[in-house]
C-alpha cells in the first residue's frame, strides 16, 4: 500500500459546499485536482456551512482516493460583495465594522429561503436581525438554530442588525 503524502497548507476558493450532503469542494492553483471538504472538517473549525466563493486556507492530504482537506485554518468572505445595509450603515467600511465589539450570541432561527433570521445576544432582550447577504459575506452559507456565534452589531432604524457573523470557535481562537 502506498504511503499517504505529508500534509501541506494550500489557499483556495470554495467551489461549492452542500451542508445537506455533508461535503463540498475547494479549487486551488496549488493542486491539480479539486479538494474534498467534508462537513466534519468544517465543523472542527466551528462552522456548519461555508459560502460558495469564500477564500479558504486548509491543510490537505493526498490519499489514494484523491486530495482532501483535513483541517480548515482560515475562511475569508467571497470577494467583491456589497453589504445590504441600506441607509442604516451605507457609509460603513470594513475598518468601521472591525472596530465594533464582538457580541456572543446564539442563533434563534435562520431561514435560507426567506433570506434572513435572528439571533439573541447573551444578556440582552432584543433580537438581532441577520440578513442572508451578511451571512454570505461573513463566509457562511447557512446557520442552524442554537448555533453559537459572535456578532458585530449596529443599531438600525428597525432595531439591532448584524453586520458580521463569526463562528464562536473562530472568535474564541482570535481573541487575545
Amino acid at each position: 500500500m502506498e504511503e499517504e503524502e505529508v500534509m501541506q497548507v494550500v489557499h483556495g476558493r470554495v467551489k461549492w459546499f452542500d451542508p445537506s450532503k455533508g461535503f463540498g469542494f475547494i479549487v486551488s492553483d496549488q493542486t491539480d485536482a479539486d479538494i474534498l471538504l467534508h462537513a466534519n472538517v468544517l465543523r472542527n473549525f466551528g462552522q456548519g456551512s461555508v459560502a460558495d466563493g469564500a477564500g479558504i486556507e486548509v491543510r490537505i492530504q493526498r490519499t489514494q482516493r484523491g486530495v482532501q482537506a483535513v483541517e480548515v485554518l482560515r475562511i475569508d468572505p467571497p470577494e467583491g460583495v456589497v453589504l445590504p445595509f441600506g441607509e442604516d450603515a451605507a457609509q460603513m467600511v470594513s475598518e468601521d465594522i472591525l472596530a465594533l465589539e464582538l457580541e456572543p450570541a446564539r442563533v434563534k432561527w435562520f431561514d435560507k429561503g426567506k433570506g434572513f433570521g435572528f439571533a439573541n445576544v447573551f444578556g440582552r432582550p432584543e433580537d438581532v436581525f441577520i440578513h442572508a447577504e451578511v451571512l454570505r459575506v461573513s463566509g457562511f452559507a447557512d446557520l442552524q438554530a442554537g448555533e453559537a456565534v459572535a456578532l458585530r452589531v449596529i443599531d438600525g432604524r428597525r432595531g439591532r442588525m448584524a453586520v458580521q457573523v463569526i463562528s464562536w470557535e473562530s472568535a474564541a481562537r482570535d481573541t487575545p
